[in-house]
């Protein structure tokens, strides 16, 4: 008898070990509700290492989608609902990836799942209805322009039909053209919070046009052995960070180069402003100043994350149709002296591509979901030999033996990319071989990350770094003019 007792007072090695994965999960919440993420993600995972179930899956699941792991969170939604076919929040988890990634029919699909299981939820069905009205939009889209024919938005803009008001009095182009005094207006008007007249917007994006139709998908840049060379990468319409990056490292002129890697707009709410001032800067030095795409100048992410609810605020849907026509013209890559090569993302899927291939890309689209021209946008570098599926769900994770086989193939020395937050702005991967600089800091108001770029001369194309805080900006938060299905995502 007393032998049972003490049996029933005993707790069963199972019992303990489901205690402390229930602790583990609770101080990851905590972490959560926090904003942070990563180590929300080290706490869950020591959670499912114990006990493997559907919440813990599904609650790291979530945390990925804020550090924009998509693929991962979409792997852990599936595994949580292999254990669960009845774990509802496995569905939207799922959908929430898909949405992210702007895979709006294969969210449509899991938010469809979920009425069905609960007829009732009314936060399922408004995602269902708001998600359904983005794939007939864009069904809608599509079908218009299947005419091949159809005239692009820019030939259908008529820049004589614009006046300029008379009490407009921010900055001017003069004959036309972007002078070093309307670059210099233009930085101080948008200091001020204040919007350049429409008709200068338009003529900018018009030249802008059709210079980047004049360039190789791969462009080749000469940097001499006693000048300094800088690069940037993501911006995401953090404008007020974009100007202490030339408070720190002088103003662009032909004595003082710059490339910008990609991701200029999205999230952060200055997009508009960042953008029109990167492209006057390229119209002023357009053999001193750079820019690659990034995956954030496509239309799906614009659509999600905010630039294009941001341009239709400020201008019109009409304009934010010609940035998309424009963004489609933006050089993919750039190569330093035939020994360093730039771009957003990173390197592929398989070991055979050349320089010739890239330049061969035929960019004047969409990013597509696999191929070359995706990896360069969205590939991401890995720690261990080999690769590995993207945690971003799209693209490729390369290891060091694949970048040290791609630069000997290519006789490069080393490759630089961004695409990725880094807590000083930069990281040095694969042996020095691949190097990461992301210029955004203090990320989304939320990261509390330090921002980067790089310099270099031609002489020896060693990279040197500067890290910086983020400064000040109006109180406009990021994602203002983001869908607002981000708002309700769960």
């Amino acid at each position: 008898m007393g032998e049972n007792n003490e049996d029933a007072s005993v707790i069963s090695p199972d019992e303990e070990t489901k205690a402390e994965a229930q602790r583990f999960k609770e101080k990851a919440n905590e972490f959560y509700k926090n904003g942070n993420y990563d180590e929300a993600i080290s706490l869950y995972t020591k959670a499912i290492e114990l006990q493997p179930c559907a919440i813990f899956y599904g609650n790291r699941s979530a945390a990925y989608i804020r550090t924009e792991c998509f693929g991962y969170a979409l792997s852990d939604a599936d595994k949580a609902l292999e254990l669960d076919k009845n774990y509802i929040k496995g569905y939207y988890r799922r959908a929430d990836a898909y949405m992210s990634l702007g895979k709006y029919k294969d969210a449509l699909k899991n938010y469809q799942l979920v009425t069905k299981i609960r007829p009732n939820d009314k936060d399922a069905k408004l995602k269902f209805t708001e998600c359904q009205k983005i794939v007939k939009k864009l069904a809608f889209e599509k079908a218009i322009a299947v005419d091949e024919n159809k005239k692009s938005v820019a030939d259908s803009i008529d820049l004589s039909a614009m006046t300029i008001e008379g009490e407009y009095s921010g900055p001017k182009l003069e004959d036309d053209k972007v002078t070093e005094k309307f670059m210099t207006d233009l930085i101080e008007w948008y200091r001020q919070e204040k919007k350049l007249h429409r008709k200068y917007a338009y003529k900018i994006l018009l030249d802008i046009k059709a210079y980047f139709m004049s360039l190789p998908s791969l462009v080749d840049i000469t940097v001499p052995d006693d000048a300094k060379f800088t690069i940037c990468g993501d911006i995401h319409g953090q404008y007020y960070d974009l100007l202490n990056i030339f408070q720190l490292n002088g103003m662009p002129s032909e004595k003082n180069p710059y490339l910008f890697n990609g991701d200029f707009v999205d999230r952060g709410s200055f997009s508009v402003e960042c953008i029109f001032t990167l492209f006057g800067f390229k119209l002023l030095y357009p053999n001193h100043f750079f820019m690659s795409r990034g995956n954030h100048e496509s239309a799906a992410m614009n659509h999600m994350y905010g630039f294009e609810g941001e341009v239709k605020s400020k201008y019109t849907p009409q304009m934010a149709k010609l940035f998309t026509e424009v963004y489609n013209w933006l050089p993919l890559a750039h190569c330093l002296n035939k020994k360093v090569l730039v771009m957003h993302g990173g390197l592929f899927s398989k070991d055979d591509v050349t320089l010739d291939d890239i330049r061969k890309i035929d960019r004047n689209r969409q990013p597509p979901d696999e191929g070359i021209m995706c990896e360069l946008l969205w590939s991401d570098p890995q720690p261990q030999n080999g690769r590995s599926p993207s945690k971003r769900g799209v693209g490729v994770q390369f290891g060091p033996d694949v970048t040290q086989k791609f630069l000997e193939l290519n006789n490069l020395y080393y490759i630089v990319r961004s695409h990725e937050v880094k807590q000083e702005g930069f990281e040095y991967g694969h042996d020095g071989k691949c190097v990461t600089v992301f210029s955004a800091p203090n990320y989304c108001d939320s990261m509390g990350n330090q921002g980067a770029f790089i310099t270099l001369n031609g002489k020896d194309m060693i990279p040197k770094f500067t890290s910086y805080d983020a400064v000040p900006h109006p109180n406009v938060k990021p994602m203002a003019y983001a869908s607002s299905f981000l708002n309700f995502m769960s």
